[in-house]
């Protein structure tokens, strides 16, 4: 499994790139993992609101169905298009081209809760013990 030094980490498994006031977000490679072949995804519109905590939108895989929750809070400033006609890449490039939606920062505060590599790694290990 692979778990970039250069992003953050929440507790739902989504991770995030900052750059300045913006986040790009994605599923982990332990996620895509634990849900096997993707097969749906549902993503917000550009436009729309997420709140920190909350679910933006749905991940299927033959396996199960999932919501995905907004690392931060802030405004959707663009979403992964290509995506929704070809979820499989997140189970083939879930931290380069499988990101789902780039959120401007609307409180920056949040970032402190966000985890390294390193605590989410023993999280995750923590988590399947």
């Amino acid at each position: 499994m692979e778990f970039p030094d250069d992003l953050k980490y929440t507790k739902e498994h989504e991770w995030v790139r900052l750059n300045d006031d913006v986040a790009t977000i994605g599923i982990t490679d332990y996620a895509q993992e634990q849900l096997g072949d993707i097969v749906y995804l549902e993503l917000p519109s550009e436009g729309e609101e997420v709140e920190k905590g909350e679910p933006f939108g749905v991940v299927e895989s033959v396996k199960a169905v999932s919501d995905i929750y907004a690392a931060l809070t802030g405004k959707v400033v663009e979403i992964n298009d290509p995506l929704t006609g070809n979820p499989e890449t997140l189970n083939e490039d879930c931290y380069e081209e499988g990101w789902l939606i780039k959120v401007k920062i609307s409180d920056t505060k949040e970032l402190k809760d966000l985890m390294d590599c390193k605590q989410y790694q023993a999280f995750i290990k923590e988590e399947t013990a």
